[in-house]
């Protein structure tokens, strides 16, 4: 029984990870109807730049999370001025081309900027062991769940009753129709990529702190984005608890079937889901005009 307690808490914390960064996702796609395939990395950056400073500027907790999280916004806010301002109009394809494009060089900055070898983040908290119900937690596993649950509620909070939020659902149904109700489409969008990069990169920096921070880290995008289909693309709630749905499927999977199924359990529980609901568990059916 412990040991598949153990399995549940493990597989809730990588899966508040895994939803963090599928929120991302969907907030980008709910404010812009976009699929943003370099979330992975700028996940990824975000944790290094957290490292970053913790190890040359200063490892209290407080400054490397303020420092990160200023660091996600400016990567966001750039990000959409200088590489996706210029792509609106312009056809759907083309712009998720130039997201991998960006992904790919996101990557390569990892060896260019610091190096190929694993790092451990580590500002004195996240790795406590504490006992509950007879079972190891870090505190950092505790600290990410809450953390997702903290977030869902305030995203929904947002998107349902501020005049942001609203407009940022008007500008991802129609954004010619927002333009002619004074709604400014670029500052949504750049208000969208900032917000998905803080989003994201905090999933990123707990990954960090409960793991090793190395260039594989851009992989947890390929992980979490099973976590938005099945959420729903244009679900910001929904893609949270779908990571949570994914990490205790791979968990359990590995535990009781087989490590190498560990890896293929999140895609082979999307695979059915679509088939049952082709627009994710908690997405609209216009989700299919993408």
């Amino acid at each position: 029984m412990q040991y598949l307690i153990q399995l549940l808490i493990s597989g809730l914390a990588v899966g508040a990870i895994y939803g963090l960064i599928a929120m991302g996702f969907a907030v980008i796609y709910k404010s812009t109807g976009l699929v943003n395939f370099a979330q992975g990395e700028m996940t990824m950056i975000t944790a290094y730049i957290a490292w970053t400073i913790s190890t040359t500027v200063s490892g209290n907790v407080v400054v490397v999370a303020l420092g990160a999280i200023l660091a996600a916004v400016v990567l966001g806010l750039v990000i959409e001025r200088l590489v996706m301002r210029p792509m609106l109009g312009e056809p759907v394809f083309a712009t998720v081309m130039v997201t991998i494009g960006l992904a790919v060089i996101l990557r390569s900055s990892i060896n260019f900027i610091w190096d190929a070898y694993p790092h451990g983040l580590d500002i004195g908290v996240g790795r406590t062991i504490v006992r509950i119900g007879g079972v190891g937690v870090r505190t950092g596993q505790i600290a990410v769940i809450a953390t997702l649950l903290i977030l869902l509620a305030a995203i929904w909070a947002f998107f349902r009753y501020s005049k942001i939020g609203v407009a940022m659902r008007a500008v991802a149904a129609d954004d010619r129709t927002a333009l002619l109700m004074g709604i400014s489409a670029t500052r949504v969008h750049a208000m969208a990529w900032a917000a998905s990069s803080v989003i994201a990169g905090i999933g990123g920096v707990f990954f960090a702190l409960s793991y090793d921070l190395s260039p594989a880290m851009f992989q947890l995008g390929l992980k979490a984005f099973p976590a938005t289909i099945l959420g729903g693309l244009d679900a910001v709630l929904g893609s949270g608890l779908g990571g949570l749905l994914i990490g205790i499927t791979e968990n359990l999977a590995g535990g009781y079937v087989g490590s190498g199924m560990k890896e293929v359990a999140g895609f082979a529980m999307i695979i059915v889901v679509l088939m049952i609901r082709p627009f994710g568990i908690f997405g609209e059916r216009d989700i299919e005009r993408v």
